[in-house]
């Protein structure tokens, strides 16, 4: 057979071609440290690769969610706490002022400090996050929350929370609306309220009450009424009288599974209403217990109104406290689970991580080697194939 010079020409540069591309491909892949470049080297590894890659990105992208929902909630946390040691400090006033020594003078400089206090609750209810954004807007937090007009607040945020996802499957609410932690406040104990008539004239003063017997309240409303000086009855809403009996100060009035007492000694047509509790706004309940200590002190039935008005106030105080404090334990729940979620999406991250190592990283030492090899071949290829250039059948004449 004969081989022309042209062909052995041409396979001998074909075959150098060929080691001079892997001599390349072990180049590219030492200095990108990747075993596969190209997805035709290993499709099976490469799909896996790109699959882990983009998990990775969604992991990470829901740690940078993590990092905003903590951020929101702890600025929350920290207006909520200057929330409440505002509301305990207007507490204290309270009951400076409840005390029969205070003059009328002294319970006008405590009124004023309230409402001091006030103006600082508003401005709390309407702080804005490290962006600008109103913390308890819901999700309008562009608009200010709250406004005032006179002794009215009104609340101008909508009644959601922005959700944010922080994992698969797992999201988390990164705040709470103003209209919850301001404006839900019941008054009373929580269940009831009892309020005196404004026109009684007896010293009359009203406990908070409790139930009794859940089975049987109803949440009707009931008027109690002091029929002489020493008798009284209760009638419900459409005029049933379900109580009755001789009034002693201090006992105790049950009927329709609640419990109350009144103190001190109403007179013939005082009333106490006992009604189903209502929301009210905690900046409501600051502005009118300032205004009652404003009132003077003329007589023991105006003293007893003074009574009534802040134990009132007090009570609607202490569910501002617990509403906060059930806020507060909310935002802290929220912070630990984002806490574990960070922490459980950083230990995937790093399990896909060395997966992704094991598919796609190269092995230096075997790479190095390869590429010495190749390099040697290369390198004795082309020795050959000058040398074989130089014969000619004259050489042997």
């Amino acid at each position: 057979m004969r081989v022309s010079t042209r062909g052995a020409y041409l396979n001998s540069l074909l075959a150098m071609q060929k080691l001079q591309q892997a001599l390349d491909y072990t180049q590219r892949q030492i200095s990108s440290g990747r075993r596969i470049l190209t997805p035709s080297d290993d499709p099976i590894a490469a799909s896996r690769s790109i699959q882990m890659v983009e998990t990775i990105s969604r992991l990470e992208q829901f740690d940078r969610n993590s990092t905003l929902a903590l951020n929101r909630l702890s600025q929350e946390e920290s207006a909520l706490n200057s929330v409440n040691n505002v509301v305990q400090r207007v507490r204290e006033l309270g009951l400076q002022a409840n005390n029969a020594t205070q003059s009328d003078e002294s319970r006008g400089l405590i009124a004023v400090e309230m409402r001091e206090l006030l103006d600082e609750l508003v401005q709390l209810a309407n702080q804005q996050d490290g962006n600008g954004r109103y913390i308890f807007s819901g999700n309008l937090d562009q608009t200010r929350p709250v406004s005032r007009s006179g002794s009215t607040f009104t609340y101008h945020g909508d009644q959601s929370q922005r959700i944010i996802q922080i994992g698969e499957g797992r999201q988390v609410a990164d705040g709470h609306p103003g209209s919850r932690v301001f404006f839900e406040i019941r008054n009373g104990n929580g269940i009831f309220q009892i309020s005196p008539a404004a026109s009684n004239l007896g010293t009359g003063l009203s406990g908070e009450g409790s139930v009794v017997d859940p089975t049987a309240y109803d949440r009707d409303t009931y008027t109690f009424t002091m029929l002489t000086d020493t008798t009284y009855q209760v009638v419900d809403s459409s005029g049933g009288v379900v109580d009755s009996g001789t009034y002693e100060t201090g006992d105790t009035i049950t009927f329709s599974g609640i419990e109350f007492s009144i103190t001190g000694q109403p007179v013939s047509g005082d009333e106490f209403t006992v009604a189903p509790s209502q929301n009210q706004d905690i900046f409501s309940i600051v502005d009118q217990l300032s205004t009652a200590l404003e009132q003077s002190i003329t007589d023991d039935a105006s003293r007893a109104a003074l009574n009534n008005a802040v134990n009132s106030g007090l009570l609607g105080l202490d569910q501002a406290l617990g509403k906060v404090l059930d806020i507060r334990t909310e935002i802290g729940s929220r912070l630990a689970a984002i806490d574990n979620q960070v922490n459980l999406n950083a230990n995937t991250i790093l399990g896909l991580q060395t997966a992704l190592s094991d598919l796609q990283d190269l092995d230096y030492a075997e790479a190095v080697s390869r590429l010495s090899a190749e390099a040697a071949t290369l390198e004795a290829a082309q020795a050959s194939f000058v040398r074989t250039q130089q014969l000619s059948l004259f050489n042997y004449f």
